[in-house]
């Protein structure tokens, strides 16, 4: 009877059977996939987020960026991402540091010990991405992986806060047609954002690391 019971509950939600397995193929890998990276970097002392910021900053110029555009990049909200970088103050591998001529701003920094740590932890890093999640993958695979995370990251974060959201169309061929238009309309207005920019961007903050 328990069973029954739950079987017409889940058919009450409207969503069929296929829709319900997607669903909860993507809860279930959602739930494993960073657990299962942060296992794989624990021996460089670092969480996969951790390691997500740290490669941001090092793609950064001059290792640097606002931390309003640091979690755009890491999909954090803003809270979170001080939390974090907190952790890495401690640790040395990043140090915060206003910005000279917009008291308003606060940059994030790579110190050189977190940009070691950062590619010590690379290797690890890669070598997940390709067992966990490559390895049974084609290019068109990933192709479609892409492009079908980019319809449901579209819906999720409408305002394009999310870097990956807003630049999917300039960085990704996978994405859709339409995606360009959308990042178009979604360019944040923080000047130290990101390097993607759009005709009516404001200008650049003075203090800013130079493109």
């Amino acid at each position: 009877m328990q069973v029954t019971d739950t079987v017409m509950h889940m058919n009450a939600t409207g969503l069929s059977y296929d829709q319900r397995v997607a669903l909860a193929r993507l809860a279930a890998l959602l739930e494993l996939l960073p657990t299962s990276l942060d296992k794989q970097l624990a021996p460089v002392g670092l969480t996969a987020f951790e390691f997500g910021l740290l490669s941001a900053l090092a793609d950064a110029p001059d290792h640097r960026l606002r931390l309003s555009a640091l979690a755009s990049r890491t999909n954090a909200t803003l809270p979170r991402l001080s939390r974090v970088v907190t952790g890495l103050e401690a640790k040395g591998l990043v140090v915060r540091a206003a910005c000279p001529m917009d008291g308003r701003a606060t940059n994030a920094v790579l110190t050189e010990a977190g940009e070691l740590r950062y590619r010590q932890g690379l290797p690890a890093y890669e070598g997940a991405v390709q067992s966990l999640v490559l390895a049974d993958l084609s290019e068109a695979d990933v192709s479609e992986l892409a492009r079908l995370s980019y319809l449901i990251l579209a819906r999720l974060d409408p305002d394009r806060r999310m870097a990956v959201t807003t630049e999917g169309a300039a960085i990704c061929p996978a994405d859709p047609a339409g995606a360009a238009s959308l990042a178009g309309e979604a360019v944040p207005p923080c000047p130290a954002d990101p390097p993607v920019r759009m005709v009516d961007d404001p200008p650049t903050c003075p203090a800013d690391p130079s493109r």
